[in-house]
């Protein structure tokens, strides 16, 4: 396994048993001896510390929604299954969007060190395994939620093939899980890394620059495209480096490097409140937490995974 493949949520060897999905008796047998990880408004159940919360199919807490096949796990089959009608008694407020929401929810039917928490808060502390299945369940989950009707007809679409498709009964459209592809980049000249911030985010937060990939373009074009709009730089040679599932709600962030042919610095208002060059000395500063104004990123996103490698010069 290469390097790039340790990111959190990277590839852990899941037996996603694709064969399997078409054959729905068999399906519901697995089902019935398999584990469900219960999804409650895009939270998976966690066990304090930091594992996933599994339940067997006949749990008091999973309710008539199909359930999704994630795979084989050494041989153990692994369901997901949204809960999001349960209405817990006391629902506290939740974070602002496109961050961590510190609320967890807990269910009367589970332990006490069970609760439904925001996969970013804990991304981190899951094993290898552990990781996948949750940005998985979570990407999926996410998708029929969001795609309940044909886009083709209009017609509602039914779940089918253990949750990896979409039919529709009126005109027989298919559709699958779909995935965003972004790039995120290490724009570098030479000692230097250009980093940026959006307005909404919390004071001190600065990352690498990203964006989502264009019909009709490539990797290295995104890059080099989503740079100059944002902050005017231009940039010449991209080389790729490693890719993460990011299940918030389902992108893929593929990671590169780019080198700058520019130094000068405009910003795109719309896009950023800021941008900057910083040093690898201030990198350093920053990843320890002691900068006087960057903090450091949060722990599992492959931004602090790319920029820590960069300092290591081990990308490879």
């Amino acid at each position: 396994m290469r390097l790039a493949e340790t990111v959190t949520f990277g590839g852990s060897g899941l037996d996603r048993a694709a064969a399997l999905r078409v054959d729905a008796r068999r399906m519901a047998g697995m089902f019935a001896e398999g584990l469900v990880l219960p999804i409650w408004r895009g939270k998976p159940l966690v066990v304090a510390q930091g594992a996933l919360g599994w339940v067997a199919a006949d749990s008091a807490i999973l309710g008539a929604k199909p359930p999704v096949f994630l795979g084989l796990d050494d041989g153990q089959a692994r369901f997901t299954q949204d809960i999001s009608d349960w209405e817990p008694e006391l629902l506290e407020a939740s974070q602002p969007a496109g961050f961590v929401d510190a609320n967890r929810q807990r269910h009367p039917a589970l332990p006490d060190d069970h609760a439904f928490e925001d996969l970013r808060g804990v991304m981190a502390l899951l094993t290898p395994r552990e990781a996948e299945l949750a940005a998985t369940a979570k990407a999926v989950l996410h998708w029929h939620g969001s795609h309940g009707f044909c886009a083709n007809c209009g017609a509602a679409s039914e779940m089918s093939h253990a949750g990896w498709q979409r039919s529709c009964p009126a005109c027989h459209a298919q559709h699958f899980p779909r995935t965003d592809p972004v790039v995120i980049m290490l724009v570098v000249r030479g000692n230097k890394l250009l980093l940026g911030r959006s307005a909404p985010w919390p004071e001190g937060m600065y990352s690498l620059l990203a964006g989502f990939v264009e019909p009709g373009e490539t990797m290295e074009a995104a890059v080099r495209r989503e740079v100059f709009e944002e902050t005017g730089i231009t940039t010449g040679a991209v080389r790729y480096l490693a890719s993460q599932p990011w299940p918030f709600p389902a992108s893929l962030m593929m990671g590169c490097i780019a080198e700058a042919t520019s130094e000068e610095i405009t910003i795109d208002p719309a896009e950023l409140e800021d941008a900057l060059w910083v040093t690898r000395e201030e990198l350093v500063e920053v990843m320890a937490g002691q900068h006087p104004r960057i903090k450091a990123g949060r722990k599992g996103a492959i931004a602090q995974f790319l920029m820590g490698n960069f300092l290591a010069e081990r990308l490879d």
